[in-house]
């Protein structure tokens, strides 16, 4: 793709003498590869030849550049009230490149030598290698026990033998008044995880796991929410798969109806997940599990034509894209699930829950009615445990029925 850099009225087309100048055609190609549009990247040019005159004005050096200079320059801006939306994050995608091509040093790494530090480092040690969790359990569980630890310990000193259960029930009931069921249970799990870590390298006598107060869960107290078969296939008709946007749409929603796969896994799928040959697809699920299941005729047209006709073309190899610049893969399950969102609304649907696992939910219902046993619906949805499947038994009416018995006084 060819570029003309933008110039004012009365301004020579040719590179100035400004310390970027060199460096934009190599940048402008980059965010060519990344999927800007010619107007987009007027702007962002724009703003990269202002940025480079301050750098002289100011008598910088390229590899002292930093976020900091970013702030700074911004500060000092001529026209501070007319920055454009986006032109912060160019900077910030100018200073990444410049590191990442050696233009620029790469900030040295925090050194935080704090207890409260050492602590989090061996135990992110412990859940990884002992314990296997991935990195989103660790977002999960860390916050809570810097939480915990901070709110135990007042001072920088943090005596961890002095823990007692007096102090975990207290955080417990503080924290879980304000929390969701789900997430109270989140916070429980990591604080277990915690003491049984504590207990098993010596820092406390006992172990205090035991202590932690369970949070109620009446996961069995309601039928899960579901679509019926032919709100599915209204959803999948209401895809306009004439464009890039509805096509890679349809894909994804084919994918969570005929495969019941969570949205974080829709967001991890590459392209070297799927075995053409022999029609079968990689799932990256929960705990580094890895499944390999067979793709559904229809499943594997949709993917050949948005792979083929409509992806936009990219170096990652994610396989649903964003439609916007930059073209990436999609930065978490938020995306998926308001892929389905946007899908209930064109098909004028509205559940009570509206995200990707209704689908999940809607695929085993199915599976249900049609004569599965609940064995096989748990090996379908990857469930670890066949608790986790027991809520399916609900919906199966017809089986339910013959374990009824006779209300008292009514009719035989």
């Amino acid at each position: 793709m060819s570029v003309k850099y933008p110039a004012k009225h009365g301004e020579s087309r040719e590179p100035q003498c400004d310390p970027l100048a060199c460096h934009i055609p190599s940048f402008v190609s980059l965010l060519c590869e990344q999927g800007y549009a010619p107007t987009s990247l007027h702007g962002k040019i724009t703003i990269v030849r202002n940025f480079s005159r301050w750098i002289e004005k100011r008598k910088l050096k390229i590899d002292e550049l930093d976020e900091r200079s970013i702030r700074c320059f911004f500060k000092e801006h001529p026209r501070t009230g007319h920055i454009k939306r986006g032109d912060r994050s160019t900077l910030l995608s100018l200073l990444k490149w410049l590191r990442d091509i050696g233009m620029t040093k790469k900030p040295l790494p925090e050194v935080d030598d704090s207890q409260l530090h050492r602590i989090e480092s061996d135990f992110v040690q412990y859940l990884v290698k002992e314990r296997g969790l991935s990195k989103s359990a660790l977002c999960n569980y860390l916050p809570v026990i810097r939480c915990f630890l901070n709110e135990t310990f007042a001072s920088d000193t943090i005596v961890l033998n002095e823990i007692c259960a007096s102090n975990i029930i207290q955080f417990v009931l503080r924290h879980a008044r304000t929390k969701s069921c789900r997430c109270a249970q989140l916070m429980t799990s990591a604080l277990r995880g915690f003491l049984r870590f504590l207990h098993l390298r010596g820092d406390i006598d006992s172990n205090l796991a035991a202590s932690v107060p369970t949070v109620a869960d009446f996961r069995l107290s309601e039928l899960p929410k579901s679509l019926s078969t032919e709100e599915i296939e209204r959803l999948l008709q209401n895809c306009d798969q004439s464009t890039a946007i509805g096509q890679r749409d349809y894909a994804v929603l084919l994918i969570l109806t005929r495969l019941g796969l969570r949205a974080a896994e829709v967001v991890a799928m590459t392209l070297d997940d799927i075995d053409w040959e022999n029609g079968v697809i990689t799932i990256n699920g929960k705990g580094s599990r890895r499944d390999r299941l067979p793709i559904p005729q229809d499943v594997g047209e949709a993917l050949a034509t948005y792979l083929r006709n409509w992806r936009p073309q990219c170096t990652t190899r994610r396989l649903f894209i964003r439609a916007r610049a930059p073209h990436v893969g999609f930065s978490g399950s938020a995306a998926i699930c308001n892929i389905v969102r946007r899908a209930l609304v064109r098909s004028e649907l509205d559940p009570i829950r509206k995200g990707a696992h209704l689908l999940r939910h809607s695929l085993a219902v199915k599976m249900l009615q049609e004569g599965a046993r609940l064995a096989e619906i748990g090996e379908i949805l990857r469930h670890s445990t066949p608790n986790t499947t027991e809520i399916y038994a609900k919906v199966n009416l017809s089986a339910l029925s013959a374990l009824a018995q006779p209300w008292p006084g009514g009719d035989v």
